[in-house]
């Protein structure tokens, strides 16, 4: 037994679980299915919702980068048996909203600030550690919990919210999520050893390669980087955390709703594994672009009010470019910038990214408050999506290829493969 735990799949294995209870699956995603059960007792809008949780989703711009920090120094083990069980307990305590906006702002505000510490940055920066030329697919498995727990999260949800109400979902989904979350994390994840860095030729061994924070930071495809990846996923969850709603408007049964939500995790664990794959293989932003593309098409699908099935085909483009945005983040950081500062290089870009979360919630709920329609929100999200696609294949070839370990790139030598 000893002997299979060291085995570093268990490690991804231990982090694709612990994204089963992550920020995305349920501060996003699964609480699609919440939205209309509280805003129907409580008597708010989706916009109050929308608005709420894009202030609060903000609080992760602070806390991820000080995360990064945490990472570097106590590594992602410790970091993730304090961050688990207090997400599932904030998310338990979701339960005691009331209509009051300051009780919503702290009860979000709490779920923020912790989901920082089980997010795709702290899991990126682990999985980064074990793997160097199957990092893709390293990371697309490990991503696929997000996925999973999409598929997962949405029925369990509306069963419990149909047995008895959605104050008891929220405390039996704060205990699913520490069984789910917690107990693979404390059994299997561990740093990599110096006996195994040695002994294994796809593990970074040696100096870690990389550019310092503040090199980072000095470099335009840093922030070029973040800002694509920002607008996407404002664009994707802002079609994603409305697809219950928008389905339900048209008629179809909350349950049927919630089940092609729950398929978006599906779909959103075979974008994070192709990509993944790909990305090992091929340019990273040529594998990106093409997943955003399907994205704006996606959206057209869902938001041109066009009869079954298309626009549940377009909720399953949306999610597999989902999968792709979160696989490809720390990929395309680790090639860009290295691992020796992963932990703060993509603290503060994850933080943009993780406060952009919210975003997209909060500008398609503002948009149907106000137009009762979608569709002003999701024609500007395909043509920021277009338009990141220029900004992707703008950064050019890898400083830090697989198999490479330089200390300091050359700003004008973008390293000797796309790939």
């Amino acid at each position: 037994m000893r002997a299979i735990g060291r085995n570093r799949w268990w490690i991804v294995f231990a982090s694709m679980m612990a994204l089963t209870c992550g920020a995305g699956a349920v501060n996003i995603l699964a609480f699609g299915v919440f939205l209309k059960p509280i805003t129907q007792d409580l008597g708010v809008t989706r916009g109050d919702i929308g608005r709420v949780q894009g202030l609060t989703t903000w609080l992760s711009v602070v806390a991820t980068p000080i995360l990064g920090v945490l990472l570097d120094k106590y590594g992602s083990r410790r970091v993730l048996i304090v961050g688990a069980p207090l997400f599932a307990l904030v998310t338990a305590l979701q339960a005691l909203m009331t209509p009051s906006f300051i009780v919503m702002f702290v009860l979000f505000a709490l779920k923020g600030t912790f989901s920082a510490g089980i997010s795709p940055s702290t899991i990126g920066f682990s999985v980064a550690q074990w793997f160097d030329r199957r990092r893709g697919l390293a990371l697309g498995v490990a991503m696929s919990g997000v996925g999973l727990g999409t598929a997962f999260w949405p029925r369990v949800i509306q069963w419990m919210i149909d047995q008895s109400n959605w104050r008891t979902a929220f405390v039996g989904m704060g205990c699913l999520m520490l069984l789910l979350s917690f107990v693979p994390v404390l059994l299997f994840m561990r740093s990599p050893s110096d006996e195994e860095k040695a002994s294994h030729d796809d593990i970074p061994r040696g100096e870690k390669p990389g550019v310092t924070f503040r090199e980072a930071t000095r470099d335009w495809r840093y922030w070029s980087l973040g800002l694509a990846l920002i607008v996407g996923i404002t664009g994707i969850n802002g079609v994603l955390t409305q697809v219950v709603a928008i389905l339900t408007d048209r008629g179809v049964s909350p349950q049927e709703a919630s089940l092609v939500l729950g398929a978006s995790g599906v779909a959103s664990i075979c974008g994070r594994l192709a990509s993944g794959w790909l990305a090992d293989r091929i340019f990273a932003p040529y594998v990106i672009s093409a997943f955003y593309l399907a994205c704006v098409a996606g959206t057209s699908l869902i938001g041109l009010g066009l009869p079954e099935p298309a626009p549940f085909i377009g909720v399953l483009m949306v999610a597999a470019a989902l999968g792709c945005e979160i696989d490809l983040q720390t990929f395309l950081v680790s090639r860009y910038f290295g691992i020796k500062h992963l932990g703060k290089i993509g603290g503060l870009l994850f933080g943009a990214i993780a406060g952009a979360t919210g975003l997209g919630g909060f500008i398609s709920g503002e948009t149907f408050d106000h137009y009762h329609s979608y569709t002003p929100a999701f024609i500007g999200y395909g043509v920021a999506m277009a338009l990141a696609c220029v900004v992707f294949l703008s950064l050019g070839p890898y400083p830090f290829p697989a198999g490479a370990a330089p200390s300091r790139p050359n700003a004008d030598d973008g390293g000797n493969a796309r790939s």
